[in-house]
């Protein structure tokens, strides 16, 4: 078996592609890194946002769709996003950012057992920062042109909460399968780490009945855990097919290979390739700056650039 070094990416659905550019690279601090559309609809955009590379475990990715209504929380979906900074003191430097900027936030507190502070981004996302004490991502690269202090910085994905109906069906799938390590479990919460004693790969499962999420603007898509290289994606993907999980197959990203898989409560997961990252179409001082598209979308730009409305940096 092949180890999962942590989260890969995660993916949400926005409603307007320059609130959420304003918040996520203005008031978090992120670095946009990359800029393209979604390859299965090439008429939204599809953004990310994470250190200065966008190096696996520190991207955050969404999917524009205007239309999208609001989200109607519920059971069975991926509900609450951990991302690391460096400190307690650097808990207690976003609490005044946050007040500065209007940002709904509650009071410095613990989450999953480790010092922590809840906010949610303009469309009601809800995201907790949490206080590292030194962990983070070891190739987490700082941003030098954030406007947050560098010993502030946001330093990649932590703990990722996922409630669902039938927690110990999630589990099985985690452990099992998966070789994640449960390290708590209380009678509706249990929580699995990837690297055992590490929180970037950590995933807190909570047991709820009721209806299932409807999603909307501010909703999960979907979590992405790494794998190294494509010869171990293709062991993942066997394993998958074996434990009678559908699975997409493998699917060339451009900037990395991955498959997609729902597992029993219908949270769907992606499984994606370190590589080649966001380099290979762009140097590093000019990510994120102009529309990006993986040449097999190239001959269409055009097309693609026509239907997409130009995002307002709010510098």
């Amino acid at each position: 078996m092949y180890p999962i070094p942590g989260h890969h990416h995660i993916s949400m659905i926005t409603k307007n592609a320059s609130q959420n550019n304003h918040f996520y690279r203005h008031v978090l601090g992120l670095r946009r890194v990359k800029v393209t559309v979604n390859q299965d609809d090439p008429s939204m955009y599809h953004l990310f946002y994470g250190d200065k590379t966008g190096s696996p475990g520190t991207e955050l990715s969404f999917f524009e769709i205007p239309p999208v209504g609001n989200t109607y929380r519920g059971t069975n979906a991926i509900t609450r996003i951990g991302l690391l900074v460096p400190s307690e003191d650097s808990l207690h430097y976003w609490k005044a950012r946050l007040q500065e900027f209007g940002v709904y936030h509650g009071e410095i507190t613990t989450y999953a057992n480790h010092p922590a502070l809840k906010l949610e981004d303009p469309e009601g996302l809800r995201l907790v920062l949490l206080a590292s004490n030194g962990e983070k991502v070891d190739h987490w690269e700082t941003w030098e042109r954030s406007n947050v202090p560098v010993e502030h910085q946001i330093q990649g994905m932590g703990s990722v909460e996922i409630t669902v109906r039938r927690l110990d069906k999630l589990a099985r799938t985690l452990t099992d399968m998966f070789g994640y390590t449960e390290i708590s479990r209380t009678e509706n919460e249990a929580i699995f780490q990837s690297m055992p004693g590490e929180v970037f790969g950590e995933i807190v499962v909570k047991s709820l009945d009721g209806p299932s999420e409807k999603p909307g603007r501010g909703s999960i898509h979907h979590l992405a855990i790494r794998v190294k290289n494509s010869v171990e994606l293709a062991y993942w993907e066997e394993q998958v097919k074996q434990r009678g999980f559908h699975t997409t197959g493998i699917i060339d990203r451009y900037y990395f290979k991955s498959l997609y898989f729902r597992e029993s409560n219908g949270i769907l997961f992606e499984i994606a390739t370190d590589g080649p990252g966001f380099t290979i179409d762009g140097d590093v001082e000019h990510l994120g700056e102009k529309l990006d598209l993986p040449p097999f979308l190239e001959e269409r730009r055009a097309e693609i650039e026509a239907t997409l409305s130009p995002i307002e940096e709010n510098e």
